[in-house]
This record gives structure tokens, sequence and C-alpha cells, in this order.
């Protein structure tokens, strides 16, 4: 079977150690071996997310993403490079230029790959809608799976929720079992905690916490429960052709930027790309993501990235 993340150039087993979400479930990730394998998964729709390193046995790795963003699917699939220390400076400008979402230099921290991982699986399809649920939330740490505490959940969505917990939680990563109402199943998620939420009483403590991995049944089962709960208008999907906030010319390119969409760790902007030969509004291709802790310092920073790379 198919998974979520194609992986070209780079070796599969080290990303499977690195991504504690794919320690879990390794089968997400599919290797491809050749520029050739990696055109034809790309085609087929395989997987919404391409990672890839320098080590295409046939192509430079510029000329593999030029490839890929020609094809029809190529325009609804995110691409993150990883450029190794040793290249040359200016490396990640090269595969930006050329179609990348993302170009991350190593050695990394794990988080920031793990989030840039989860941020473009996203790209650009999720309705940002929370719900109010109240139910009971089971976790243990990831580096203390036999020891568990208890807490209720106050809002959530496909992407985190509100925890409410009776103890305070010393964790970077957490392991959860979430017990959904009524028809939907229990789930389990990998999560972190990306903020102290202050806006839940005493006498709880509140975390808002940021799904790391959610597997594709709890998706499902999210997303049921937020279209039962949400009025029949529903909310502004991620990214969608209308929600651009303005545009640049740079050059021969137009640069279209996102209206900011709030996350639990802050905003997201997406950046987007098209020829001004034949542009047409809300017909560019997805080009870069950036993030700010405020709107207003997302949209700077999306600005900011298009004087320096466009």
């Amino acid at each position: 079977m198919p998974g979520r993340i194609l992986a070209a150039g780079l070796d599969g087993r080290e990303l499977r150690l690195e991504v504690r979400f794919l320690q879990r479930d390794p089968e997400l990730l599919t290797d491809a071996l050749s520029a050739r394998e990696l055109y034809d998964a790309v085609a087929r729709e395989e997987a919404p997310l391409v990672v890839l390193g320098p080590r295409l046995p046939d192509v430079p790795i510029e000329e593999a993403i030029r490839h890929i963003r020609q094809g029809p699917a190529g325009h609804r699939v995110s691409i993150l490079a990883l450029i190794p220390a040793s290249d040359p400076a200016g490396t990640e400008g090269i595969v930006l230029g050329a179609g990348a979402n993302a170009a991350l230099r190593r050695p990394l921290e794990r988080f920031v790959l793990e989030s840039w991982l989860a941020k473009l699986l996203d790209v650009p399809r999720r309705v940002r809608a929370r719900i109010p649920v109240h139910v009971q939330v089971v976790g243990s740490r990831k580096d203390a799976p036999g020891q568990h505490f208890y807490g209720l959940s106050r809002n959530l969505s496909v992407h985190g929720m509100l925890l409410a917990s009776p103890v305070r939680i010393e964790a970077e990563d957490l392991d959860l079992e979430i017990e959904l109402p009524e028809p939907e199943p229990r789930i389990r998620v990998l999560g972190r905690i990306a903020r102290d939420a202050e806006e839940v009483d005493w006498p709880y403590m509140g975390y808002g916490i940021e799904f790391l991995f959610l597997p594709e049944a709890g998706q499902l089962a999210i997303d049921r429960m937020v279209s039962r709960e949400t009025p029949p208008e529903p909310a502004k999907s991620l990214w969608s052709p209308g929600a651009i906030h303005s545009t640049l010319r740079r050059d021969e390119w137009i640069y279209e930027i996102t209206e900011p969409a709030r996350t639990d760790s802050g905003f997201l902007v997406e950046i987007r790309r098209a020829a001004r030969v034949g542009w047409r509004p809300g017909q560019a291709s997805p080009f870069y993501v950036v993030q700010g802790e405020s709107a207003r310092e997302a949209l700077d920073t999306a600005r900011e990235f298009v004087r320096r790379h466009g």
C-alpha cells in the first residue's frame, strides 16, 4: 500500500529512525529508487508529500523538482528538500526556485524536521475547524511509557486540542488516547505540548497540544464530528483559491501570499508562484510556507522571503 510520504535521493531507513511517527508507522514512507520511479509515483498521486535528498542516481535534485511541478499531479503535492551540510551555500535557493515548498539544511533538530513534515502533509487541504469536545484523554510521556495521566479535552481539531490536566505535565512528547463520543472510536495520537493554556480554569492546568501524527482513521473520525457540529456554512478551507492576502511581482514571476492561517503554534502563510505570462488569480502553485507568532509577523516573513528569493 502506498504511504503518505514519498522519499527519493536519500536513505529512507534513516528518515524512519529520525521521525517518531515514522518509527511507529514505517509503512507511511515509500522509497523511490530512481527519478523515473519517483515521477511515476507522483503521477499516480500515491502521496501528498515528497521528501527529496541529493542522491538521486539519474538527475540533479532541482531537475527532479522541476519535472514534478510540470505535471498535473505536481500541483497537488508538497515537496521538502533536505540539503546536506556539505552542499554549497545557495543550494536552498536553487531548489526553492525549482519549485520546492521548503528546503532544510542538515544537521536538523528532530522537532524541526517533524514539524515541517506535519505541516507539509496538511498543505493546503484542511478546514481549520475546532469544536468543543469534552471527553476523557489518557496520556503517557514518550520517555516514560509506563507512567499515565488522565485529563479532559476542551476542544478538538485534526491539528490539536486544548487539554485540561489535573497534574502538571513535564514532557516534550506525549502518547494520547482520546475517547471520542459515540459512535466514533477511540483514537491514538502522537502530540507535543505547544503552549501553556491559561484559559483553562482551576483546578486544572491547561495545555495546547499539537498533533505530530494522527492516523487516517482518527482524522476521518474528527472530520465527521466537525461536520456534525459546525454550522451549514463551513469555515473557509485553509489557503483556498480565494484566500489571497496580497500579490507581488518579481521579474517574470507572480507571487501570491495567502491570508494567515491560525495553528496551535502560531500562524502559517503560504507563498504561491506562477509565471507572469498566462497567470490567473488563484491558479499559482505552492512554493513555500512560512510561520510567525502573529498574523502580521507571518505576512512580513512571507514578503521578506519573496524579496530575497524572488
